[in-house]
């Protein structure tokens, strides 16, 4: 008794002791249904949790958050449990005295998997998996599997395979006998002549192929990234600036990039149902071209394999103009959502790009904490992606933050020249304009490289 102590100091033994089940977090399903991608057999799972700082509402609000990411991944939830610890086991992540009421549960419900709401030691899976007999998936590998679902672009499959193969690597050395097989000799089922021999053991073999496949992979994910920049730099070029949407999974990215440019993007109550960046060309009330972006949606503690994988995606919101950050006003912690965005727009260095909060959903959310957002985010609009309400206040917010045209200039064009009367117009701001005898005589603000273009036409 006296070795938890120290561990548990602070709390009551009645709270360290409860594994208290969490209500309503059972997944209701009819129909055992076929996962885009490939054919994922239903798994029937019990979700566990470790609450070891912040309300009791905030671990509940998580495990509501490990529920969403399982249906995601086209899991059935049949129960879920909660322990309130200091910090997790070492050992069992639950403590080894509740992993027998963890095994209860799991027999009581006929589960075949326990999804843990953390990052799990490769040690904590296999106690897991040797005590309650069934196999223990971890957050991490939760959020894997279902990106892994959704990716559909060549580039956005190799970064979650890539990520997936550097959460292999270091559970390896985890798995028991294969530390000792050798992949040589007779042990390998006797594979003859250049066969034998001690070789190398199959953690090595693993490793090794593991290595090659991620070289392989790395090396794709350069040519594709290269692509990309090519693309960007002919927007660069063009001095057209770009708005990046970023935001929480399933705060309503793409339905407020439809209702923004009309875009017809895929549209999916479902966390991480885009994956793919998607651009789209629009442009301001007065005719100034910009370039808007979906990304991919944050999740709290979103696993750092993915942060590296997709950070050639996510640094495009680090070079973007402005970055619309879409927040579910009707999420129980759209305060949380905001810091976990945060904290990954930190790891990419893109705190320093202006930023909108728009708050989404203003149909379903609670009056009071839109109030208690816009009270704490003064540089916020509230609105809603699916009735239409305060977009046209987004718009105005997004014209007024676009970066300025920096040259200015007075020109007399010749109406032979509508080529750059265009350009003025798509890529400038124009602040008079009036047609003469001889030519449009136009005063504007434009970028350096137009304004050189226009120097043989400016009003001497």
């Amino acid at each position: 008794m006296t070795e938890h102590m120290g561990s548990t100091e602070g709390l009551e033994l009645e709270e360290r002791n409860s594994l208290r089940r969490v209500a309503n977090l059972r997944t209701e399903l009819e129909d055992i249904t076929e996962v885009e991608y490939r054919q994922l057999r239903l798994e029937r799972v019990v979700l566990v949790g470790v609450w070891t700082e912040g309300t009791a509402e905030d671990a509940d609000n998580s495990l509501a958050e490990l529920k969403l990411l399982a249906e995601t991944a086209g899991s059935e939830v049949l129960d879920a449990l909660i322990q309130r610890r200091q910090k997790p086991d070492p050992a069992t992540y639950i403590g080894s005295g509740k992993v027998e009421d963890l095994r209860a549960a799991v027999v009581a419900t006929g589960a075949d998997t326990i999804i843990c709401d953390g990052a799990l030691a490769p040690s904590q899976l296999r106690n897991l998996e040797d005590r309650c007999k069934v196999k223990v998936v971890d957050r991490t590998a939760l959020i894997l599997d279902i990106f892994a679902q959704h990716a559909k672009s060549k580039e956005g499959k190799a970064q979650v395979e890539l990520a997936q193969l550097q959460y292999q690597t270091q559970r390896l050395r985890g798995w028991g006998g294969n530390l000792s097989r050798q992949a040589g000799g007779q042990a390998a089922g006797g594979e003859g002549i250049g066969g034998r021999g001690p070789g190398e053991t199959k953690l090595e073999t693993d490793r090794r192929r593991i290595q090659m496949k991620m070289t392989k992979l790395r090396r794709e994910l350069k040519e594709l990234g290269k692509a990309r920049e090519t693309k960007k730099a002919n927007r660069k070029r063009h001095e057209i600036p770009s708005v990046s949407i970023a935001g929480y999974t399933n705060a309503g990215k793409s339905s407020l990039l439809n209702r923004l440019t009309d875009a017809g993007v895929l549209v999916e109550d479902a966390l991480f149902a885009t994956l793919d960046p998607t651009t789209r060309r629009t442009q301001t009330s007065d005719g100034r071209v910009y370039t808007m972006s979906d990304t991919v949606g944050f999740v709290r503690n979103l696993p750092h394999q993915l942060v590296e994988a997709f950070r050639s995606t996510l640094e495009e919101i680090a070079e973007s103009d402005l970055i619309l950050h879409v927040v579910d006003g009707s999420h129980p912690d759209p305060g949380g959502q905001i810091a976990a965005v945060r904290s990954v727009l930190a790891d990419v260095d893109a705190l320093d790009v202006p930023e909108i909060i728009v708050i989404n959903k203003a149909d379903t959310a609670d009056p009071l904490v839109i109030k208690n957002l816009l009270a704490r985010e003064p540089h916020a609009v509230v609105v809603s992606a699916r009735t239409g309400e305060g977009i046209d206040e987004l718009l105005s917010a997004i014209e007024a933050d676009l970066p300025q045209p920096a040259t200015h200039v007075d020109v007399l064009l010749p109406y032979a020249r509508g080529d750059l009367l265009n350009q003025i117009h798509t890529q400038g701001e124009i602040e008079s304009l009036d047609h003469e005898s001889d030519g449009t005589h136009v005063v504007a603000r434009v970028h350096g490289h137009l304004a050189a273009e226009l120097a043989d036409y400016a009003v001497k």
